[in-house]
């Protein structure tokens, strides 16, 4: 069975740090664009950062430029949301979705639709 399973997820005061991981199971990671996306209650879902399977891109949303970095283990199957200087703003429910192609160089969060799966989701919650 393919799964996604994030963790990380937690409160946290506004201006700390979480780490959020996203854990292929059932299926190797690697040739896998990797995205991450937040649902908040009452707000549009938001495409946050992505990285291509060879880590040859990125992109990130304007709202997070500069605070959240994006990253992969490829060995362990594994991608990371590393989140600092968080916002009350940045709340929600963050999930990542994976689609394969393992040759591209750019990839999009403008829609989640453009993923084959995704996780259950874990929650950040900012406390202002």
């Amino acid at each position: 069975q393919l799964q996604l399973v994030e963790s990380g997820g937690g409160l946290v005061h506004s201006g700390g740090s979480l780490g959020l991981s996203c854990r292929a199971s059932g299926f190797r990671l690697g040739p896998h664009t990797i995205g991450w996306f937040r649902q908040a209650p009452g707000k549009e879902r938001e495409g946050i950062s992505c990285i291509t399977a060879r880590s040859d891109g990125t992109n990130y949303a304007d709202s997070v430029k500069g605070r959240f970095t994006i990253s992969r283990d490829n060995a362990k199957d594994t991608v990371y949301l590393q989140m600092d200087r968080l916002k009350p703003e940045d709340s929600g429910l963050y999930y990542c979705a994976a689609n394969w192609d393992p040759y591209t160089s750019f990839c999009s969060i403008a829609d989640d639709k453009d993923y084959e799966f995704r996780g259950p989701g874990t929650q950040v919650t900012v406390s202002s």
